[in-house]
């Protein structure tokens, strides 16, 4: 069954976990606009590729026989043919996986490189995947009041209570406290009983009109290039 710490997810130690979880999840949506996301989300299921490994054309190639069997397995009825592969790097004298898609028959190619498995993205992708291994067992589920739900991993125990969770709660979003009722301005902002208040101090007025002009002056390519330059960077980002 599934271990009974998970039941507890609200609880800090767990807690900590599911935000963990949450910002890796959030970082592969933007390395997504460089890699397969649904490679990238399974990066965390697989044993880490470390440095010496990249050095062994034998070790690369079981890797990518992994990941490969997850896709034949589980992706046979989609759109889309996914083939694993090894390459090699000359230059570095690595090897490398090289994944290729086939979708409405065009291929599409995507080339992991040695500074993608040295970055600190692939690291956090590889330590939650360390933290949640085994954490469900063969016969495992998830259970919420009196309802219970069969689960195999760890997104699937979060996914399923997180929307047991949202059950019969409304969410609404506003550009500004002005467009709110009083009540409602009350309830999420005024109530000194559960609002938070915290200190802006600025430490450097220059650097901050600096970028105040850049995201909202008038010129349009400053703005450009800082968005470019900052976007898969982004944490916490609520549209």
């Amino acid at each position: 069954m599934i271990k009974h710490q998970l039941l507890l997810l609200n609880h800090s130690g767990k807690g900590q976990m599911v935000s963990e979880y949450k910002s890796v999840m959030a970082m592969i949506d933007r390395l997504s606009k460089l890699y397969p996301p649904l490679v990238l989300r399974r990066l965390v299921d697989e044993p880490a590729l470390t440095e010496e490994m990249l050095k062994s054309e034998s070790a690369v190639a079981g890797w990518c026989k992994n990941l490969q069997a997850f896709f034949t397995d589980e992706h046979k009825a989609g759109s889309e043919a996914y083939t694993i592969s090894v390459r090699e790097d000359k230059e570095r004298n690595l090897f490398l996986p090289n994944v290729e898609i086939v979708s409405h028959g065009i291929t599409h190619e995507h080339r992991f490189n040695h500074d993608f498995f040295q970055s600190s993205e692939y690291r956090a992708v590889a330590q939650l995947g360390e933290k949640i291994s085994g954490l469900i067992e063969e016969t495992g589920y998830v259970k919420r009041g009196e309802k219970e739900e069969a689960v195999s991993s760890f997104a699937e125990a979060l996914d399923w209570l997180t929307k047991e969770a949202k059950r019969g709660f409304m969410i609404q979003r506003y550009k500004g406290l002005g467009e709110m009722n009083p009540e409602q301005l009350w309830e999420t902002t005024m109530d000194p009983e559960v609002r938070r208040m915290l200190v802006v101090t600025i430490e450097d007025a220059i650097a901050a009109d600096q970028i105040f002009t850049t995201l909202m002056g008038d010129q349009v390519e400053p703005r450009r290039e800082f968005i470019e330059k900052n976007a898969l960077a982004v944490a916490n980002l609520d549209i």
